[in-house]
């Protein structure tokens, strides 16, 4: 495999042009995994955005949470590290954005589902109802 990426790297090291080589030699530059993995990770952040059409009953808390708290430490990680990935930085920062995106419309679903559970008499939790104006004393 070594010997497939060398051949591309000396194929690739002749085709850029003059202006684009220290994006090319830059160490976290496309001859790189720290290009090449932020890049290919643009895919969970279209599968994420794909995601926002999905019901929110089919969306997975866990699979949510997960990817906003990586999305977050990544972040931060790719900000501390030497050479610092703004590749890598933003492609993290859509991951966590989308992940707090679903987390929001599943705890608004569930807000909903409770305070109509609180309105129709089926639950009945003092402190829920007298923050919704029902509970009188």
């Amino acid at each position: 495999m070594s010997f497939i990426y060398r051949a591309l790297v000396s194929v690739g090291d002749k085709a850029v042009p003059t202006r684009l080589k220290p994006i090319w030699d830059h160490p976290a530059g496309p001859k790189t995994i720290f290009f090449w993995a932020p890049t290919f990770k643009w895919l969970l952040v279209i599968a994420g955005l794909a995601d926002i059409n999905r019901p929110v009953e089919n969306v997975s808390l866990y699979q949510s949470t997960a990817l906003a708290v990586t999305g977050i430490i990544w972040s931060r990680y790719s900000v501390v590290i030497i050479p610092k990935n703004y590749n890598l930085l933003s492609v993290n920062a859509f991951v966590a954005m989308t992940g707090l995106y679903q987390l929001g419309r599943i705890a608004n679903i569930k807000r909903k589902q409770l305070l109509m559970k609180v309105r129709s008499g089926l639950l009945r939790i003092p402190f829920l109802l007298r923050s919704a104006g029902l509970w009188t004393m």
